[in-house]
């Protein structure tokens, strides 16, 4: 899964673009061999300060139209926390929502049960403003794995298609970086798809000591292969060709690796 931030204050200023530098990434990214192109119009890095759904919605519906268009069979995603702007999004010719806020709320909830469509439910304890202020947990792995499952068996009870449902564990989302590397050491056993978001994230600042976004390529890879071994379906990143090169190379060496 490709990351396509249309904003300007994402926290890995490389990956930010406006409207008309968009499509042309996202293509790119497709090009390269990302199955999903998710695309967001408001940061969610901690701290970040809240945009007008009106504005969200302004830039995320005209470029997920136009990659729509460009691409008829493109997996596109939307990457956001408002029922209006998913709908927006959907209608303009996204296929999944990626749910930052986990559907803590009836009006996303019943958004994706009415339009069928796929849907990523993530972790996250707290709020971008105030989610990495002392998050705090007894078994971040059970705590985060029970909550994300229970949302999706709701969604299951009411009719909603399983293989449609992928859980975020939410890394970096309301965590610390002991947090992390626990759930980063476990898949877990769930039913659901996977997904991991780990792309440049400030883990490997206090890990590795990689102060700049841009220096944490080593590290996301080191998790992507790991990620391969885990098991993990989906791995959300800023850089598809990177993340495709260790792939399959790791799956031509060792085909019982290819996920």
């Amino acid at each position: 899964m490709g990351i396509l931030n249309v904003t300007p204050d994402s926290f890995h200023a490389a990956s930010r673009v406006d409207s008309e530098t968009a499509i042309e990434r996202g293509l790119r990214m497709w090009d390269s061999g990302a199955d999903w192109i998710d695309v967001g119009g408001e940061s969610t890095r901690p701290g970040a300060a809240p945009v007008d759904a009106d504005e969200e919605i302004a830039r995320v519906v005209h470029v997920i139209r136009l990659l729509r268009e460009a691409k008829p069979d493109g997996l596109i995603s939307i990457d956001t926390r408002r029922a209006d702007v998913a709908r927006a999004a959907l209608d303009a010719g996204a296929t999944m929502v990626n749910d930052v806020r986990g559907l803590r709320d009836a009006e996303r909830e019943a958004l994706v049960l009415e339009q069928g469509c796929a849907v990523c439910i993530m972790h996250m304890q707290g709020e971008p403003g105030d989610m990495q202020v002392d998050p705090t947990y007894d078994d971040v792995v059970a705590e985060v794995y029970e909550s994300l499952t229970s949302t999706a068996d709701r969604l299951v009870g009411k009719a909603h298609d399983s293989s449609r449902i992928c859980l975020d564990p939410g890394i970096g989302f309301g965590k610390n970086l002991k947090h992390n590397l626990e759930l980063l050491h476990s898949r877990s056993d769930s039913d659901y798809s996977i997904l991991w978001g780990v792309s440049r994230k400030s883990m490997f600042n206090q890990l590795l000591g990689r102060e700049h976004s841009e220096d944490r390529l080593a590290g996301t890879l080191g998790v992507a292969a790991h990620a391969m071994l885990e098991g993990v379906d989906i791995l959300r990143v800023h850089d598809v060709e990177a993340h495709i090169d260790l792939l399959t190379t790791m799956a031509t060496l060792r085909p019982e690796w290819d996920a």
